[in-house]
Formats: C-alpha cells, structure tokens, sequence
C-alpha cells in the first residue's frame, strides 16, 4: 500500500513497490504547488546554509512580523509551529474537547489528534448526493453534541469550500471551532475566503494554515495558528522548545513577499483546473467540482475499474495516485490527484486511459 504511513508523497514506499528509481515517478499523490518551490528558497538554502551552526529564533520574530504585515492580523495571534501536523496535535491536546464533530472524510490527522487527546469523535457528514458540501442542517446538529467542531476549509480530500454562512452558523452560536485552511491560499481570494482576521480576535474561532502546500516546501515543515493572544499565550507553553529551524524561519519571511509567484500560481490553477476537470469528465469518470489544487474523482459503480487496481497499474507507469477509500466515508471508487503542469496532466489522462481500456484483467 503506497499510503503505509497514511499519506500520499511517500516516493520512498512508490520505488520500493513498482522497482522504478524515486526520479522515475509522476507525483499526484500529494498536493503541492508545481510551480514551486519559488526561487528565493533556493537562494536562501545557498547563501544561508552556514547560519545553522545558531539557533533559530526560539519565537521566530521575523516571520511573526511577516505574517501580521502579509495578513493585518495582531502578532499576539500568531504562533509558529513545525508544520501543520504539529498545530494541529498541539491545539487539541491543550483546548482538551470531550467530545469533537469532524467533518468527514477528512484528513486522518485530524482524528488522530482527537484520539491522543482522550476526546470522542461525532462524525459530520460530508455526502456525495451533497456534492460533498458541508451542511447548515449537520453542523446543527453537531453543535447539540460537541464542544468543539475541526473542519477544513477547503476540505481534504474532497476539495470544496465551506459555505460562509455554515461558518457563520457556528461562530454565531459561539461554539469553539478549528478550522484547518491549509489550502485556502489556493484561492486568488483568499483573503476574503479565510477567516483568520476572525480567528485573531474571536476566542471560539482558531485556524491553522500550512506553507508547505502553497509553496511547495514539504520536506520543511513550517505553518501557523492563528488564535485569540489569550489562546496563543496557553498554547505557547505546551509547545515543544526550537520546534521551527532557522531555514523555515528564514524561508517562510522569504515566500511570503513573492507576490509574482502567487500570482502565476492562482493563473495557472485557474486554467489547469479547467482543463483537468474537463479531461476527468471526459473518460466518464464522476468529478467532484474542486476549489482549490486537487480533484478528487470516482470511477463509475458499473465498472471493473477501482481505486486500488487503478494505483497499481498507474503506479507501474510512474504515474502515483492517492488512494481515497482510505479516508473515511470514501469507498473504492474515489481517486484523488493534485493538479500538475499540462505535460504531467496529459501524461495521467493518457495512463487512465490505457488501463480503463485495458480494464481489470489487463
């Protein structure tokens, strides 16, 4: 199974699986930025590197100071963490919820985090008859049976938006709500779309970001939460000590001045979406519309064709896809894969169209 360690991007697992070299593969199951990463990183990983024999800024001042400037929000409201993954562990252990809604399916990591804290999970349902968009109805009814609710905005792996007054209806009802945006800057709007400026003075509204995604700088690890300063003051105290190294501080400040790099990022997506949308659609597969820089898709009940055959022979084209039936709430129909530059794109649509047409005893 390529997602033995329960995410997509594992090229590691790929070469040992299909016996090509990690150079050798066509990379759609994790979703990173492929125009990335910008060029400043590079110029920081080649003037700076001697600046590791220091240590990082323990509070990391700079990129504090960026991301108020970038986003007009208070620095008391930021906290820098080691990627997303970290935040995410971190803000449930200390808000501690009995029991927690979840939007689903979602990402893993999310339950996990509720588990190590103790909590009890209520599921949220995200349905397919729904286009997989959240419900005013659902999140009602999740409020009635929680202290908390952790929802993606845009949701992985299905890729919509939450509809803004389905927030509203929470924040209205002052629930305590998590809100993991580690896509949201995707959007060309984003900031009209995120509700970080809400987080920032709200004490039930808390959201994490992710830079790895956007800039493509997994291998990193770098993102921030944004909270009320009283939150972030509590928070600061369980978190781990150097968690963020001093080329993330350094390259997180870097990144976020690039206007032209989002810039040629929110055209290209706007145009590759289209056309990879449309290509889906276009070899009878059931495409669930995307906000952001990933689609999930179905492969039609009447057919032999699944997920985990469709992996398996993609993957012996070098071609890596994710495994979706592994969320939870997805059967083995669901594929996800992120969106790359047309040359990748054409090459994924020509490999599912050999094996759909070679079909399942190929």
């Amino acid at each position: 199974m390529l997602e033995r360690y329960g995410h997509g991007g594992d090229l590691r697992t790929a070469a040992e699986s299909f016996g090509l070299g990690k150079e050798q593969f066509l990379d759609f199951s994790a979703n990173m930025n492929p125009l990335g990463p910008p060029a400043c990183v590079g110029d920081i990983v080649r003037d700076k590197w001697m600046d590791v024999i220091r240590y990082p800024d323990p509070v990391c001042r700079e990129l504090v100071r960026t991301i108020s400037q970038h986003y007009d929000i208070p620095e008391a409201s930021i906290l820098i963490g080691n990627g997303a993954a970290e935040l995410i562990d971190l803000l449930v252990r200390v808000l501690k919820p009995n029991v927690i809604g979840i939007a689903r399916p979602s990402f893993s990591e999310y339950e996990e985090a509720a588990e190590k804290a103790g909590s009890q999970i209520v599921d949220i349902p995200l349905r397919e008859r729904d286009g997989f968009v959240l419900q005013q109805a659902d999140v009602e009814a999740a409020i009635q049976q929680t202290d908390a609710l952790f929802i993606a905005h845009p949701n992985n792996p299905t890729g919509r938006l939450v509809p803004s007054d389905v927030i509203d209806t929470i924040t209205t009802a002052c629930h305590p709500l998590i809100l993991d945006e580690a896509f949201v800057d995707f959007l060309p709007n984003e900031k009209e779309i995120s509700r970080i400026r809400q987080a920032a003075i709200n004490r039930n509204v808390f959201v994490i970001r992710s830079m790895t995604k956007f800039y493509s700088i997994p291998g990193i690890r770098l993102g921030f939460l944004v909270a009320h300063p009283d939150h972030i003051h509590t928070i600061k105290q369980h978190k781990i000590p150097w968690s963020v190294n001093f080329l993330a501080q350094e390259i997180g400040t870097a990144v976020l001045q690039d206007t032209d790099f989002a810039d040629r990022t929110h055209k290209w997506l706007q145009e590759e979406r289209q056309w990879l949308t449309q290509s889906l659609t276009g070899l009878g597969l059931q495409v669930v519309p995307s906000d952001t820089n990933f689609i999930l898709f179905a492969f039609k009940q009447s057919e032999e064709m699944n997920v985990k055959i469709a992996q398996n022979r993609l993957g012996q084209l070098g071609i890596l896809v994710r495994d979706a039936s592994l969320f939870s709430g997805l059967d083995n129909r669901y594929c996800r894969v992120a969106i790359r530059l047309r040359e990748d794109n054409e090459r994924l649509i020509a490999g599912l169209t050999q094996i759909m047409k070679e079909g399942h005893h190929s």
